[in-house]
């Protein structure tokens, strides 16, 4: 780390709220004493109305941040199989959630900070124009002053940007990264960082000098304020607590962006 200028908060987000009806996925309660940020899903790819009030209420109550998780109408797939959209349609469907989400959090006494796309959604806007031109023409019919976070480097990222958005680089805390700086298929048996010691390491790295090894050992730029931590893999919470505390022993300031 870098001692002779002040050190760039960095915020740490979790995909919250994923259960649907009488099914539970991951420990909400304990993650929002760890993040600063709540990706709240809006019931396309998972979540209920019920579900997104009570996370709401309970991020507010917190100080959490509440974004709204946007992603493909496929609750089956959990969002996680590319669909081919028209535009009007995806921009409606984006659009639809923010303001379903808005209405949860208006009634908890706040307001949707930012927009994060999920699974399919997010990796194909990562690289697709027509989709990430959707997902900004939601944004911007909606509160063009809302951040959109999005990988750094990323279609989506320039797209936002060309848009006049704000876009807020991410990286992930315990998936692996490709050379390009794309994250590495979850069908790979590679996809994810398991071992807590080297991804607390990968985080200070990222937050700190804004790089990560690639799965084949190359070093990446990766110029993030938010790192995401999953909430719905094993040991999701000690995981979370683990890389906090790791930045705090970095003398990292964590704090919403």
């Amino acid at each position: 780390m870098h001692d002779d200028f002040p050190v760039t908060p960095i915020d740490l987000n979790a995909d919250l709220g994923e259960g649907f009806g009488a099914w539970r996925l991951g420990d909400d309660d304990a993650l929002l004493d760890v993040v600063t940020s709540a990706n709240v899903a809006c019931g396309f790819h998972a979540g209920d109305p019920s579900t997104m009030h009570r996370v709401c209420r309970a991020a507010t109550a917190k100080g959490v941040a509440v974004g709204a998780q946007v992603g493909y109408r496929d609750l089956a797939g959990f969002g996680r199989r590319r669909i081919d959209y028209e535009f009007g349609e995806l921009r409606d469907d984006v659009l639809y959630q923010i303001g379903a989400l808005e209405a949860f959090c208006r009634a908890a006494g706040d307001r949707v900070r930012y927009v994060k796309p999920h699974g399919a959604l997010y990796n194909t806007a990562a690289v697709d124009e027509r989709q990430a031109e959707a997902v900004v023409a939601a944004v911007l019919a909606y509160d063009r002053a809302l951040p959109l976070l999005c990988q750094p480097g990323s279609v989506l990222f320039a797209t936002a940007e060309a848009a006049g958005l704000t876009a807020v680089g991410e990286g992930f805390a315990d998936r692996g990264y490709l050379p390009d700086g794309r994250l590495v298929p979850r069908s790979r048996p590679d996809a994810l960082v398991h071992d807590p010691a080297t991804v607390v390491t990968r985080v200070t790295r990222m937050a700190a000098d804004g790089e990560v090894v690639a799965a084949d050992g190359t070093v990446v730029a990766c110029p993030v304020r938010s790192i995401c931590l999953h909430g719905d893999t094993p040991g999701a919470v000690e995981l979370a607590r683990a890389v906090r505390a790791g930045l705090v022993a970095a003398s990292i300031p964590i704090q919403a962006f």
